[in-house]
Order: C-alpha cells, then sequence, then structure tokens
C-alpha cells in the first residue's frame, strides 16, 4: 500500500511541475508571436494588430489544457474529431474554461460534421476544402439552435502533396463564392494552408506561405472581398514567426507549448 502511495504521490509531482511547464512555455510563445507582430510592415500590421494563437491540445491530457486556459489561452485546437468532441464535453472543462475556443484543425468527413458543429464552445472548422463538405456543415449549422454563423476557413493545398488534404490553389475561389452565395449558415474567415514540413529559412521564404498570399489576392478580386477580411492561418511550432512576419492572422502552436505529442495508437 506505501508503495502505491508513492506511485500516487511522484505522479502528482510530475503532474505539477508538467503543467508549470506549459505555463511557462505558453508565455515564452506568447512573447515570440508579440514580438513577430511587432516586426512586420505597417501594411500588415494594420491588417491584424495581433495574430491569434491557437494551443493545439491534440494527444494532450485535459490538465495541460486547464493550464494553460488559468494561464489565459482561450483558443485550443484539436485534429481528430472523437477527441475535439470527448474535450469539449469535459465536465471538469465546461466548468472551468467557461470562455474556451475550440477549431478543428484536422481533416474532417462529411459523416462526422453533425458531431463537430454539435459540440459546445466551437468557435470555427479550420479545414474545409470542398463544396460538397461546405454544404454539410452549412446543413448541420442550419439544424443546430446555435445563434450566428460557423466561422469557416478554406483549406488550400499549397504543397501540391497528395498526401494533404485542402483545395487546389486554382479551385479556392469557387468554394469561397459557394460559402459566400449558398451557404447561409457560415462566414468566411479567410483560408488556411498547412505547407511543406522540411522548408530550410535559411534560403528563403516558404514559398507555400507565398502561394496562400497569392491565393488570397485572386480571392478578394473575384470575390470581392477586402484583404483585411480574409485572415491567413498559415505556421506551426517550426515557423510562425515567420508565418507572422508575412502575413498570418492565426498560427497553430503545438508541441512548443505542449511538448512532443503522443503518438495515437
Amino acid at each position: 500500500m506505501s508503495e502505491r502511495r508513492d506511485e500516487m504521490s511522484v505522479g502528482a509531482t510530475t503532474l505539477r511541475l508538467m503543467e508549470g511547464e506549459v505555463k511557462k512555455a505558453l508565455l515564452g510563445v506568447l512573447e515570440r508571436v508579440s514580438a513577430a507582430s511587432k516586426a512586420r510592415t505597417p501594411e500588415l500590421a494594420a491588417l491584424c494588430p495581433r495574430p491569434r494563437l491557437v494551443a493545439v491540445s491534440k494527444t494532450k491530457p485535459k490538465e495541460m489544457i486547464l493550464e494553460a486556459y488559468t494561464a489565459g489561452q482561450r483558443h485550443f485546437g484539436e485534429n481528430y474529431v472523437q477527441e475535439l468532441v470527448d474535450k469539449a464535453n469535459d465536465q471538469q472543462l465546461l466548468a472551468e474554461c467557461p470562455e474556451i475556443k475550440w477549431h478543428m484543425i484536422g481533416h474532417l468527413q462529411s459523416n462526422k460534421v453533425k458531431k463537430v458543429v454539435e459540440i459546445p464552445g466551437l468557435y470555427c472548422i479550420e479545414t474545409v476544402d470542398s463544396i460538397k463538405l461546405a454544404s454539410a456543415i452549412n446543413n448541420a449549422v442550419k439544424k443546430t439552435e446555435n445563434e450566428g454563423k460557423l466561422k469557416v476557413f478554406v483549406q488550400i493545398n499549397t504543397s501540391d502533396e497528395e498526401n494533404k488534404s485542402g483545395v487546389h490553389p486554382d479551385e479556392a475561389a469557387g468554394l469561397v463564392r459557394h460559402i459566400q452565395e449558398s451557404c447561409s449558415h457560415l462566414a468566411l474567415a479567410g483560408i488556411m494552408t498547412i505547407g511543406a514540413f522540411d522548408h530550410d529559412l535559411s534560403i528563403g521564404p516558404n514559398p507555400d506561405f507565398q502561394r496562400l498570399l497569392k491565393c488570397k489576392a485572386r480571392i478578394c478580386e473575384e470575390c470581392c472581398m477586402e484583404p483585411k477580411d480574409v485572415e491567413l492561418s498559415m505556421g506551426m511550432s517550426n515557423d510562425f514567426e515567420h508565418a507572422i512576419l508575412v502575413g498570418s492572422t492565426n498560427v497553430r502552436v503545438g508541441s512548443t507549448i505542449f511538448g512532443t505529442r503522443n503518438m495515437k495508437k
């Protein structure tokens, strides 16, 4: 019995240390976001004074989310539908994190849309990559009792990698028009890309981010939108500062805040 109590004591101590590290890491990332924001050109700064930080908590326990929330973080991102559903409906998180804002940032299948749009605290879906999916989300939102429109990002495959989701850049404006004209329960927040993971910034700007910037310019022209009304969700743990410098308004940071993610079995 005493060995069991010792194990529990060690586990509790480890958890406290883990939580302390989450807060420290989060504050460090926020400082870096602020510094990158201040280093942007005045033109970019006018579009978005302060980029939004989405803390990607996939595979991480709720204790880490609670620690980050207590430290001031409000926006959290999840890749997997069931994990998002479970965390968003967790009674402790509901009670202690009333202002939490969830982002669905992983690939979403049409048959799982209903699960996602019904979760409490859903802020946006960042991975709309087809007319079929946009219509499914719109119809599901219509059937809920939620007031207002659901924010969505159009995901664009800027790296042309077959293993990545996203609409082709040439088809992005058409998808945006569909959301504008046929999805009355959705509000286009902007466009998103993941991009290639292995770009070496020492040789120049990330070409995937540059391609997304061109997509934004084309969408604004073809869909009669103001640049300030189209957000750019790009940049993760390894390149979020560069993403902010070139125009990102929404960065998704996971491992730098929560540590290396636990691989799902």
